[in-house]
């Protein structure tokens, strides 16, 4: 048997028209599918059949408005050259831009860390109480409980 080297995506999903504190519904299927249609677009069936097997869509956290992909090496680059020309997931107007390329969860979720804290100090300025800080902390760090199970 021969090992397949995985390349995980991190994505940023932002929602066209609605402020960033809004909680963002989207499914992982939703995203797999628009992923799929416009890998379809630009690369046709080649693109298709290469990157059918071993993609999935692994995560996504509605609070942050982030998501993971998993796809083959070597395809990943069909994948990562179509994510910014897609608008449309479950008829709502998005923008996706990637983070991060990582060959393991371990990785991604370590720079997801990293970035969620970043973004945490940012909201932070603007909430008064220590309550408001700690709901929010709980609700931005709550990949770790996942990151921990992998």
């Amino acid at each position: 048997m021969v090992r397949h080297k995985n390349r995980y995506i991190l994505l940023e999903v932002k929602e066209i028209g609605r402020s960033d504190r809004s909680h963002l519904k989207l499914k992982e299927p939703s995203l797999y599918t628009a992923i799929l249609k416009m890998v379809e677009k630009l690369h046709g069936d080649f693109g298709v059949a290469a990157i059918r097997a071993g993609f999935v869509a692994k995560y996504i956290n509605q609070h942050t408005r982030t998501g993971i992909i998993r796809c083959r090496r070597g395809p990943h680059k069909l994948i990562s050259s179509c994510i910014p020309f897609i608008k449309m997931v479950e008829d709502k107007i998005v923008s996706l831009n990637m983070l991060y390329v990582g060959a393991t969860l371990r990785h991604c979720f370590g720079f997801l860390r990293n970035y969620q804290l970043k973004k945490f100090n940012e909201y932070c300025v603007s909430l008064n109480s220590e309550e408001e800080k700690a709901a929010l902390r709980e609700v931005m760090m709550s990949f770790e409980k996942l990151a921990d199970r992998l």
